[in-house]
């Protein structure tokens, strides 16, 4: 009964829409190379600019490439990138905000010094900055991103760290002898969780933003290869006369990007009772 209630608390009608349309875009991209029906960087130039048809469903680019195609491979491409940058920040700033929550003194101090730095300045700024230094290609524009990320990482989970470790557990498994690595890893970093999942979530719609925009400029992925922020700086000057070429990955990402937000408000709602009280009660107010 417990779990039932649990997950219709989490399960609201909008949740269940982006969970649907966020598990329907990421079948079908890590599906792109059986679904598409073309090859994404195959050429005709006489076939360039096609309107939909039945042939080519979303039509043809200024290369007589299939767009439909290179949505499915681009999609595949975006949400994979923006996977690992996240994944890239968790591995790094986690077990950096672990460590400084639980120890303090001075590597919390400059932890906390470097992580104000970072979070002052635009992420694309710092972005742009790494990437001069690890050069243009999709695998330097996700280290810059996730480099960019590990401090907001870091910085999220000191905080959780810092209101767990006075807890009682904590103090009864020091005083049992329990060693340090288990209780920050099997025992705090669970209870971090909950929190450190939202946040995550949410950083991966940031994180298809941001990828996208490396790419729109030219420091993502390299041409004739596609995500959906290469097809749109591609397909920026046919708005006007092929507005569905720049339209279609500009709609894959707004689509995705407000799934992952509506999925990240609900497991926030879902993991503070607060929130669920506050809309309650205005519900009842409405």
């Amino acid at each position: 009964m417990i779990a039932k209630n649990g997950a219709s608390k989490f399960f609201t009608p909008s949740v269940a829409i982006s969970c649907f349309v966020l598990a329907a875009i990421v079948l079908i991209s890590l599906a792109a190379p059986i679904i598409a029906p073309y090859d994404p960087l195959e050429t005709d130039l006489s076939s360039t600019l096609e309107a939909p048809s039945a042939e080519h469903l979303f039509g043809t680019d200024q290369n007589g490439r299939d767009i439909f195609s290179r949505i499915l491979f681009g999609g595949r491409t975006t949400i994979l990138g923006a996977l690992a940058i996240v994944l890239f920040s968790m591995a790094i700033g986690i077990p950096m905000g672990l460590f400084a929550g639980y120890f303090g003194g001075m590597a919390d101090r400059l932890m906390m010094r470097i992580t104000d730095v970072a979070v002052s300045f635009p992420t694309l700024l710092l972005a742009f900055v790494f990437a001069g230094i690890f050069g243009r290609g999709l695998r330097g524009a996700i280290l810059a991103i996730g480099i960019v990320y590990v401090p907001m990482t870091a910085r999220l989970t000191r905080s959780l760290t810092l209101s767990e470790k006075n807890r009682g557990y904590v103090e009864a498994l020091r005083a049992a002898g329990c060693p340090t690595a288990r209780i920050l890893f099997l025992q705090i970093l669970p209870n971090c969780v909950p929190t450190l999942s939202s946040q995550l979530t949410l950083d991966i719609g940031y994180a298809i933003i941001d990828l996208a925009s490396m790419s729109f400029i030219g420091l993502g992925v390299r041409l004739p290869e596609c995500d959906w922020g290469a097809m749109l700086e591609e397909s920026r000057n046919l708005i006007f006369t092929r507005p569905l070429s720049a339209l279609a990955p500009g709609i894959a990402i707004a689509v995705t990007v407000i799934s992952i937000n509506i999925l990240s408000d609900g497991v926030q709602r879902y993991i503070d009772p607060t929130k669920r009280k506050l809309k309650r009660r205005a519900l009842r107010h409405g």
